[in-house]
């Protein structure tokens, strides 16, 4: 007759389940496993390249990102350059002077001296307004508001 299997009296926590890949000896007899300089170099220069690789990469995407904003601006300039030299004009814009985009609701644009606060005073309207612009020297329009 068999005999009766026995409890095991080692606790089930305090045993691993692969001896074999702990990064310490695992019994009283096993050899010490101590880094060795070479693996303490290699380990601080990891952390080092990942630390710099990190910030390097973080610099990139803000300058993308301010690359992104800077073209979405340009996009956003020559949209309104081509509505304004669309826009009815009864005057000759001068270079460096503030001047307002309204859109009428035929879809057409005009452009005028007079602002929004300077047309609410007089009770006439232009239609909506759009934007205050400045004329630069090269004949672009840099969007004041």
């Amino acid at each position: 007759m068999a005999e009766p299997l026995k409890e095991n009296p080692i606790d089930a926590d305090k045993v691993a389940q692969n001896p074999g890949l702990l990064p310490y000896a695992h019994h009283v007899g096993g050899v010490p496993i101590v880094p060795t300089q070479e693996g303490v170099q290699r380990s601080t220069s990891l952390s080092s390249m990942d630390f710099q690789t990190d910030l390097q990469l973080n610099q990139i995407k803000a300058q993308m990102e301010l690359l992104a904003e800077q073209a979405r601006s340009i996009q956003r300039r020559k949209q309104v350059s081509e509505w304004i030299y669309s826009a009815k004009i009864s005057f000759k814009p001068e270079v460096n002077h503030v001047y307002h985009l309204y859109e009428r609701e035929t879809g057409d644009f005009t452009l005028s001296l007079l602002s929004p606060e300077e047309f609410a005073q007089s009770k006439r309207q232009l239609g909506r307004f759009v934007h205050s612009v400045r004329l630069l020297g090269d004949h672009t329009w840099h969007i004041e508001r």
